[in-house]
Parts: C-alpha cells; structure tokens; sequence
C-alpha cells in the first residue's frame, strides 16, 4: 500500500491522541450494482471492505463496477435481442414485455455472478 505523506492532526481525548480523520463523500450518488457490491463486500469480506474504504479505494472501486455491469446489460441485452427477437410489440404487447422480462433476468443474474458476487 503506497501511502501519500499527509499532515495528520491529532485530538486529545483523555489520556488518548486519536488522529482527525475525515472520509471523503462521494459527489455521484451509487447505482444498483455498485451498491449491491458493497453489500456484499461489508457482510462476506469486512476486512477488505474496511481496508478499502479507509484507503480511499472504495468508492473509486464501486463506480467502476456499476459502470462495468451497466455497458455490459446493455451489450448482453443487444446480444440476446439478436439471438432471440422479441415478438411484435403492438401486435402482442403482453408478449413483448413478458420476453424483455425473460431476457432482463437472464442477463442479470449472469452479471450478478460474474461481477458482484465475485
């Protein structure tokens, strides 16, 4: 870990020195898979979790997966459209919906697989 040389302040708390650390907040809110991901990083890996979010990598590691997952519904989606096209969806709108669902679900769990549970 290649820490930068920081100017740290310290309090005085009893007999105690604890460092003035503050965590940097996030100016983009997560999405659904970034968040997923740190959920599953806090309740099976605490220890990585913790080391990340207090060495600043975190949130850098969260958006670049929710960014990963989202391009590859959308090419998976595309993919799976070519491979299986939809009905007609003013003929049979029920249809139509009940295949995107299908389609939607198929690609999802792949990414949840291959991405967020990993």
């Amino acid at each position: 870990m290649n820490m930068k040389n920081r100017n740290v302040t310290y309090s005085t708390i009893g007999d105690y020195q604890l460092p003035n650390l503050t965590l940097s907040q996030p100016k983009i809110p997560l999405g659904k898979y970034g968040r997923m991901r740190r959920n599953y990083l806090k309740q099976h890996h605490p220890v990585l979790y913790n080391s990340m979010l207090l060495n600043g990598t975190l949130y850098p590691h969260l958006m670049e997966l929710e960014q990963t997952a989202e391009s590859r519904m959308q090419q998976m989606m595309t993919e799976l459209l070519k491979q299986n096209p939809a009905p007609d969806k003013e003929k049979n709108q029920m249809s139509w919906v009940r295949h995107m669902n299908s389609l939607r679900a198929q690609t999802e769990e792949i990414i949840l697989t291959e991405l967020i549970y990993s």
